[in-house]
């Protein structure tokens, strides 16, 4: 083989993988919306989150009982407007099953607690000061909510504020038989 076709066999190989390189590079950013998000039917993945009592809360400790995940920041009026329903009905089907869990993305201690006594809430609220648990769920708009059922996979994922009537109704649908 001489040297020219020793340098085009070469260069053509060298192209080949440049070219393998950005189609991959193309279609791993075009996809990538589509990796790691969680939908319905999905198992809702562990995690520990401390409360605001220093107190630790596993999401598979639930395993049981149907979870309503909140996601939510002190900032956000959607959320805010709903934390009270949310308390509501948190009394109203804590003994029949259903627990609250409020994931607060990235707020100090000082704010969530002052936002906990302003509204008096009663239900388990951890602080995911890392946003790690955020991340781990795919969570981008607040208030994002989590229907998990007994057996600990998503029945629902809700974006956006909801009403006490939605509240009650998604509780519902999550109580263990």
């Amino acid at each position: 083989m001489d040297k020219k076709k020793r340098r085009l066999l070469i260069r053509t190989i060298i192209l080949v993988v440049l070219a393998a390189a950005v189609i991959y590079t193309l279609y791993a950013n075009f996809t990538k919306d589509e990796r790691g998000v969680l939908k319905a039917g999905d198992q809702a993945p562990d995690f520990v989150l401390q409360d605001m009592e220093g107190n630790s809360h596993r999401l598979s400790d639930y395993k049981g009982q149907g979870v309503f995940l909140n996601f939510w920041g002190t900032w956000c009026k959607p959320c805010e407007k709903e934390m009270p329903y949310m308390e509501n009905q948190y009394q109203a089907f804590k003994d029949e099953g259903v627990q609250v869990l409020a994931v607060n993305v990235g707020e100090s201690d000082f704010q969530v607690n002052k936002f906990i006594e302003e509204h008096n809430l009663t239900f388990p609220v951890v602080v995911d000061s890392e946003r790690d648990v955020q991340n781990a769920y795919g969570i981008k708009p607040l208030p994002t909510t989590l229907l998990i059922n007994p057996d600990g996979k998503i029945e629902r994922i809700l974006t956006g504020e909801m009403t006490e009537a939605d509240i009650k109704q998604h509780m519902e649908s999550i109580k263990p038989n």
